[in-house]
């Protein structure tokens, strides 16, 4: 079996097929929601392939699955919606990075519709990404996001990564359970975002104050940036406040995905949706 049949139609704008790590990414896919690119992502592993089967607004395009992933789906009663192509391990291997764990499941499907972020309802927490880069991280943040209910995620259309492949991975299914929302510029969706009542918060280790101590309120809008460059200058500016998350230990910075999941905590906490 030759390579060219697993290997996707680019999306409009140059996405690559796979998200490979350590390469730039083009156009990522779930920018091309919203311009309606027919290009589609790749998802491989248990719970993110599982979890698009589930989601009935993901369409799926193609499945292919090793014998005993075949089996694993039919002892499950999972219904795989479309004819999957049995292959062995080794065909699905090379068609991924050499550290995927695809566990015998690898899917092409359509990128799920983003919704307008002027159609957020005004309760819980969004989260705001400010130009994170790392594929990992995003997926991480994502996977921490679908634990805590958050109603969206909002990301720049430049400086993210494609909604696919290693990303989807490290989500482990939360891509269909947490809307991603896609604006062209930050400064400008968090503007809309204080005029539709969303508390914005900042998340920057020059804040103002402690997280821990500042009043927050529903809707709540939890904004991180980068590491190492953290939030840009204009969108600390939009922010309703900048606040910093203290620790006692020596070491006194989060990884991103680290920082994202205990300002969850703070923030549902605060605003009793842990009960």
């Amino acid at each position: 079996m030759k390579d060219r049949k697993f290997t996707p139609r680019r999306p409009r704008g140059g996405a690559k097929p796979f998200n490979r790590p350590g390469k730039s990414a083009g156009r990522p896919a779930w920018r091309d929601r919203d311009s309606h690119a027919d290009g589609p992502v790749i998802l491989y592993g248990w719970h993110t392939v599982t979890m698009a089967l589930a989601n009935p607004e993901r369409r799926i395009r193609k499945l292919t699955l090793t014998e005993n992933a075949a089996k694993r789906l039919a002892d499950e009663n999972i219904e795989t919606r479309v004819t999957p192509e049995i292959v062995r391990p080794q065909e699905i291997d090379r068609l991924l990075s050499p550290d995927a764990v695809h566990q015998g499941l690898l899917a092409e499907a359509d990128p799920l519709p983003s919704p307008d972020i002027e159609t957020l309802t005004q309760e819980g927490m969004v989260l705001v990404l400010d130009q994170i880069t790392d594929p990992h991280n995003v997926g991480a943040i994502l996977r921490s996001a679908a634990a805590f209910a958050v109603k969206a995620i909002v990301t720049t259309a430049r400086h993210s990564p494609e909604a696919t492949g290693v990303l989807a991975k490290a989500a482990s299914g939360a891509l269909e359970l947490v809307p991603m929302i896609t604006v062209q510029n930050l400064a400008r969706a968090l503007t809309t975002l204080n005029e539709c009542g969303f508390q914005t918060v900042g998340l920057d280790s020059e804040g103002t104050e402690n997280l821990s101590d500042v009043t927050l309120r529903a809707p709540l809008a939890l904004v991180l940036g980068a590491e190492g460059k953290g939030l840009r200058q204009l969108t600390r500016e939009t922010c309703s406040v900048v606040a910093r998350l203290d620790m006692p230990g020596e070491i006194k910075s989060l990884n991103v995905s680290n920082a994202a999941v205990l300002s969850l905590y703070v923030g549902a906490s605060r605003l009793g949706l842990m009960k």
